[in-house]
């Protein structure tokens, strides 16, 4: 199947129309309709994100149905520090999101993506200080917006602040799950690039594959498996993260 039928067969299989689906998953209709007809060819990795975010969300949809998120709208920091401490939740833009419980194999890709960036600080006595959640990080320096990063990188240390980080990390890395697949892949992307985030990592334990966004290069990502040593690009790449180590050590839990 060449890739203008395989964008077709996605977008078909949600039964919406075109432009309800450009609408639902924030995509230009020019783009799609240029990509059903072949008249430009849809990226691999797109293709493949594309299929994977719509089989999530339906997977998402028979478990919960269609969230309605008016009554998380229009919140500030005061709410987000009123609410119980059992209750977990990211504030984007005002509106509240839950967050689920991550399962073993999403905290221990998590952890040693930490790991290897903290030895790669400490060898090498590095200024910079690494995160895993959960960690609150005022996203824009406002009171609009806290997200809780799976691993994260702060290079500037007046960053860093007792109760929270206030402004962008340098290096983001989110591990995704059936229940945060759209929020990390759209909502924090978009958040993420918009803040000053740097570089952005998105891990996809169900396809074995990571998306690497490096803004300050290019838009658009790198795309490697779990068999890569992958290079973390604000050090330079003098610091590699081993997914061929990381699968090992998780192969019986995915």
């Amino acid at each position: 199947m060449d890739k203008s039928e395989e964008i077709k067969r996605i977008r078909e299989s949600t039964g919406l129309n075109r432009r309800a689906f450009c609408e639902r998953y924030n995509i230009p209709y020019r783009t799609v309709t240029e990509w059903e007809r072949d008249g430009r060819r849809a990226p691999d990795y797109v293709v493949r994100l594309l299929d994977y975010y719509v089989r999530m969300h339906n997977l998402w949809k028979e478990r919960l149905g269609d969230m309605d998120l008016s009554s998380n709208a229009d919140k500030t920091l005061e709410d987000y520090l009123a609410l119980p401490d059992d209750e977990r939740v990211e504030m984007i833009d005002g509106v509240f999101y839950d967050m689920a419980a991550p399962t073993a194999h999403h905290q221990m890709i998590a952890g040693e993506i930490y790991a290897s960036l903290r030895y790669h600080i400490k060898v090498n006595k590095g200024s910079c200080v690494p995160f895993i959640a959960p960690v609150d990080v005022q996203l824009d320096s406002d009171d609009k917006t806290i997200v809780e990063p799976d691993v994260f990188v702060v290079c500037d240390r007046n960053k860093i602040t007792k109760p929270r980080i206030v402004g962008a990390p340098d290096f983001v890395a989110e591990v995704l799950s059936p229940s945060n697949w759209y929020h990390d892949t759209v909502r924090k992307l978009l958040k993420y690039k918009n803040a000053g985030v740097r570089e952005y990592w998105i891990v996809m334990p169900e396809n074995r594959k990571v998306l690497v966004y490096f803004f300050e290069k290019s838009p658009d990502p790198v795309e490697y498996s779990f068999v890569d040593e992958i290079p973390v690009g604000i050090w330079n790449g003098k610091c590699t993260v081993d997914f061929k180590e990381i699968l090992e050590s998780i192969k019986d839990f995915i």
